[in-house]
């Protein structure tokens, strides 16, 4: 159970397939959601799965589907790719004249 106070994340549906300006859209982005992940601190005890409110770092209410508490970043640039090594090594030694 989340806490009131809590540091969550919720999952916002911004705008249904058929409210998006489907003119300016790809076919395939016409098909889906406008979506919104947010996060901020809990205003009432929750379960996850819940329609909850939050208060966002900036101030903004936001109200939404409660999907995690204490989330954390777990983003990464990828695997490593040592094409993109050696070009950075190439780019170095043009721009400063030698290897680092």
């Amino acid at each position: 159970m989340a806490k009131q106070g809590d540091w969550v994340s919720i999952h916002v549906v911004v705008l249904a397939p058929e409210e998006r300006a489907l003119a300016a859209l790809p076919e395939d982005t016409q098909q889906v959601p406008l979506e919104m992940w947010v996060k901020g601190h809990l205003q009432a005890d929750a379960e996850i799965g819940d329609t909850v409110r939050v208060i966002t770092r900036t101030g903004r209410e936001v109200e939404g589907r409660l999907l995690e508490v204490n989330p954390c970043y777990t983003h990464s640039f990828g695997a490593h790719v040592p094409e993109l090594q050696q070009a950075g090594d190439v780019a170095r030694e043009i721009l400063f004249g030698g290897k680092a």
